[in-house]
């Protein structure tokens, strides 16, 4: 494992060091490494993804990530809306209320 923290190692590697490092080689080093999707479109399915199956815990850190990767502020709207159609309005509307924070946290 890598010495200097990532996010899997400081939010459960002390609990789970075996999960840090796979979610750091394997999901993070390896996968979103992949040449077939940009980061940028890696981002949008992982967003949509994430707003469809209720994940709120992981949704914060992907829609940052969505943001850093290039994706605007209204495409990311547009996911979630689309999404609304196809995994319920419940789930929409949490992602668009967990996506609110994380716009005004990074100021866009």
């Amino acid at each position: 494992m890598r010495e200097a923290p990532t996010n899997a190692r400081k939010a459960f590697g002390d609990l789970a060091p075996k999960l840090a490092e796979i979610t750091d080689t394997v999901l993070f080093g390896d996968v979103w490494e992949g040449t077939e999707l940009s980061p940028r479109d890696r981002s949008l399915v992982t967003v949509t993804a994430l707003a469809a199956n209720y994940r709120i815990n992981e949704l914060p850190f992907h829609l940052k990530k969505a943001l850093e990767n290039g994706l605007a502020k209204s495409e990311i709207v547009e996911a979630i809306t689309q999404t609304a159609f196809y995994s319920g309005w419940p789930p929409a509307m949490t992602a668009l209320t967990i996506a609110r924070k994380v716009f005004e946290e990074a100021g866009v």
